[in-house]
């Protein structure tokens, strides 16, 4: 039992129990051609969308919103696909050594950053909330000491998905 708890971190690092009800790899394409993505994965895959973020700062006048997050699944697996921007959070890896990011979702986001950052993980930038986040209602980032981007979310309360204009290809 005592080598068991040195394998996964001792039990004097662990500062609050927190559970997790889902772990969600990002895709981050090349702005703007997530909304591209997200309809290649459907046509090619059978991928379901199921929710979608954009961005709320995008001008009306542009044609497609950036894309937040765009949740698809596919054979029972949960994906993220977002617009790589270099002006906001829902870029993760825009400070990412490894270019990946994975998404976790808790209910308490504040001590789920906590622990990784009492495990060794540094925190990146503040905690957003409402229309900034782009997995959920609130959303903070940790990196591990691997070089991996964690963004930890709480679940969105309900995700529609936006009407899109025109023919979509």
């Amino acid at each position: 039992m005592a080598q068991q708890e040195v394998q996964n971190g001792g039990a004097e690092k662990v500062a609050a129990a927190v559970s997790f009800t889902a772990v969600k790899p990002q895709i981050l394409v090349e702005s703007p051609k997530a909304n591209d993505a997200v309809q290649f994965y459907k046509a090619a895959f059978g991928a379901e969308e199921v929710g979608r973020t954009t961005h709320p700062k995008r001008k009306a006048e542009q044609e497609l919103p950036l894309i937040l997050s765009a949740e698809l699944k596919l054979a029972g697996f949960t994906f993220l696909v977002s617009d790589l921007s270099s002006e906001d959070f829902a870029s993760p890896a825009k400070s990412a050594g490894s270019g990946v990011v994975l998404c976790l979702e808790t209910e308490d986001v504040e001590a789920a950053i906590n622990k990784a950052v009492a495990a060794g993980a540094v925190a990146e930038g503040e905690v957003l909330s409402g229309e900034g986040a782009c997995c959920g209602e609130r959303v903070g980032k940790v990196k591990d000491p691997f070089g991996v981007v964690w963004a930890i979310c709480a679940p969105a309360k309900k995700c529609d998905l936006p009407e899109i204009e025109g023919p979509v290809v």
